[in-house]
């Protein structure tokens, strides 16, 4: 059983993996070991950690714990005073200290329940005994060895013990996260496709196709449908949403909207409320408004897009000038025709229609109908006398 309360050290074993940093920092399955071991405890209870790590590492190993989490390193100042610092302020009903001595994975859900000890490598210790302890002479792995209870894989604890170990449960901590996710009232169609980091929150209701790769601080809202086959990574997705065979980076997507298939959403854009980002449509650093519709073929770059808003096919904002990026400003219930380009900076006012084909280097006053393009002019019985 785990207290409310983990210490966790981060042994410097470069020298005898050949790895560039700490075992516990490498990856798998695209996050450090450490990020699953925490995020897991976290769900099973544990609020506070105490890294112990070498100073070169502390703020990538820090960078892998929950963030809701409170965390105490033994950077910048003696980790014996810090140690004594966190466990007096631990919960008054907590009795045991886990204590995490070296690499190790924690998959609970498939535990082996053989009972094979693990060492010294996880353990539980009483805390005011750990208290008691801290003075000058001090010695942890002496402490460890005499007063701690060894724990084993039956409570869902692994050592890992080299590159190789850490690769082998690559499958076991895939199919831990897929079984509390379902626990947890999320559907999942395929779980042999779906990856799924130990960071990513997804609320009850959602649902997740073959095909979702979901990384870093992501969060999926309730009853939001993601896949097939879409990325999505630091973003958040609202209620109802559907992201379908696209990819989100860096960006929030509020309730009820539909993306894709084949959208490419870029860092720093924000899609509204019951929004439609179609086919081929690319946005980057762009603020769309509620049901504001861009349904196909379109480049939306350095954008802000009112409400009720329809983007034709082949819209495309212009904001690059080789030096610098601009703004362009579309207002509430604009209509942008098909093959638009609009030269940044612009603003289209509210209520302005654009014509097709136009190419608009002026701002469109509001309700105003701009047109950007040379009149048409048939040439007759041309075509009769170019094939001669």
């Amino acid at each position: 059983m785990l207290g409310l309360s983990a210490v966790i050290f981060i042994p410097d074993d470069t020298a005898k993996t050949g790895y560039p940093q700490p075992l516990m920092l490498q990856s798998v399955l695209g996050a450090p070991l450490l990020r699953w071991l925490t995020e897991t405890m976290f769900e099973d209870g544990v609020e506070r950690f105490f890294l112990v790590c070498h100073d070169r590492y502390v703020q990538q190993a820090r960078a892998c714990l929950p963030a809701e989490a409170e965390v105490m390193t033994t950077m910048d100042s003696n980790p014996a005073d810090l140690l004594h610092v966190f466990l007096s302020t631990a919960d008054d009903d907590e009795h045991d200290i886990t204590i995490i001595a070296g690499p190790a994975a924690y998959v609970p859900a498939v535990a082996r329940r053989s009972g094979a000890p693990l060492g010294s490598c996880v353990c539980r210790a009483n805390r005011e005994q750990l208290m008691d302890a801290l003075d000058e002479q001090f010695s942890f792995s002496r402490f460890l060895k005499e007063n701690c209870t060894v724990m084993s894989d039956y409570d869902g604890f692994y050592a890992v013990d080299s590159p190789a170990s850490a690769l082998e449960f690559a499958s076991v901590l895939r199919r831990d996260r897929m079984l509390r996710l379902m626990k947890q009232g999320v559907e999942i169609f395929d779980a042999d496709h779906c990856h799924i980091e130990p960071s990513v929150r997804i609320e009850r209701g959602a649902k997740l196709l073959p095909g979702a790769i979901l990384r870093g601080n992501t969060i999926i809202r309730s009853e939001a449908i993601i896949g097939p086959w879409s990325v999505i990574e630091d973003s958040e997705i609202g209620e109802r949403t559907a992201v379908n065979a696209s990819q989100v980076y860096g960006s929030k997507v509020a309730a009820d909207a539909m993306i894709g298939p084949y959208a490419h959403i870029r860092p720093d854009s924000e899609i509204g409320r019951s929004t439609k980002i179609g086919n081929f449509v690319e946005v980057k650093n762009a603020k769309i408004g509620d049901h504001t519709w861009a349904s196909h073929l379109s480049y939306l770059g350095d954008a802000l897009i009112g409400n009720d808003c329809n983007l034709g096919c082949g819209t495309a904002t212009v904001n690059f000038d080789r030096v610098q990026k601009h703004q362009t400003t579309v207002e509430n219930s604009a209509f942008i025709g098909c093959h638009t380009a609009l030269v940044a900076p612009v603003t289209v006012g509210e209520g302005a229609y654009i014509a097709a084909g136009s190419v608009i280097t002026e701002d469109v006053p509001a309700n105003a109908l701009g047109i950007a393009r040379s009149r048409q002019s048939n040439k007759r019985d041309w075509s009769a006398k170019h094939k001669k």
